[in-house]
């Protein structure tokens, strides 16, 4: 029977790079993307995490392969991506997922250190890792790149103004990349989580989490990582070729919550 459409919801055999990748929502979003059909590269600090990823993904017969990355390095960037294109010819797909979070308060003496060290880790990192795969993702039928921000990129929260700077910083290179690349054909969007259950979040109380999620999250519930997984896969599909710039909140509605 012949298909009432055309456009292809399939990542099968596309190039994906994901920093972050052995725990939480890139953890999720490499299993996700494995399942897909999706050639994975797992990145992150950490061989021997990156190694337990990969094996448990090549395990269930999917495709993965890790890099060790530090995403503040801007050689080991450059290595990375050289050593992708080299292995697998191309890169189809970037998730802009490794993150970083030091609670401050302005008036802290390490105030700029922490400053620099977050800025460096979620918003120069993902403009050193666009520009280095963008001769390459051009190439592909279906380049996507997605930015991971958060819902502070939309709004703020005490004690978090480096982190919170940041998002808001990610949410602007999002769009503005958007607009200055969509000629080549390339779509850039971003994923705003909200509450999820992280290793950022994993230290806060459960008690804690029930009474935020009650109070702030109309579905009540912190999220999954796997779901904010899927969000990212949308983005990603050949088939999402007109959502271009997009900022999308996966927050169980925390954001449009007013009472």
């Amino acid at each position: 029977m012949n298909k009432l459409t055309e456009l292809s919801r399939s990542i099968e055999n596309k190039i994906a790079i994901i920093t972050g990748a052995t725990s939480g929502m890139g953890l999720a979003t490499a299993k996700l993307f494995s399942e897909e059909g999706a050639q994975v590269i797992v990145t992150d600090l950490s061989q021997d995490k990156i190694n337990e990823v990969v094996k448990d993904i090549l395990s269930h017969g999917k495709k993965c392969f890790g890099i060790k990355l530090d995403v503040t390095n801007s050689d080991e960037i450059k290595s990375t991506v050289n050593e992708v294109v080299k292995r697998f010819g191309g890169i189809d797909i970037l998730i802009n997922n490794a993150g970083i979070s030091i609670p401050t308060t302005i008036s802290d003496d390490n105030y700029e250190e922490y400053w620099d060290n977050t800025f460096n880790v979620l918003l120069k990192a993902q403009v050193q890792l666009i520009r280095e795969v963008l001769p390459y993702i051009k190439k592909s039928e279906s380049g996507r790149i997605v930015n991971i921000s958060s819902t502070e990129g939309l709004g703020a929260t005490p004690r978090q103004s480096p982190y919170t700077s940041a998002k808001h910083g990610v949410i602007g290179l999002t769009k503005s990349l958007a607009v200055e690349l969509g000629s080549s054909g390339i779509t850039i969007n971003c994923i705003c989580p909200g509450p999820i259950r992280t290793g950022m979040t994993e230290k806060i109380p459960e008690k804690d989490k029930e009474v935020y999620a009650k109070r702030r999250v109309p579905l009540k519930r912190y999220g999954e990582p796997e779901e904010v997984a899927h969000a990212t896969l949308n983005f990603c599909l050949p088939s999402s070729s007109f959502i271009n710039g997009a900022v999308l909140p996966v927050d169980g509605g925390l954001t449009i919550k007013r009472a």
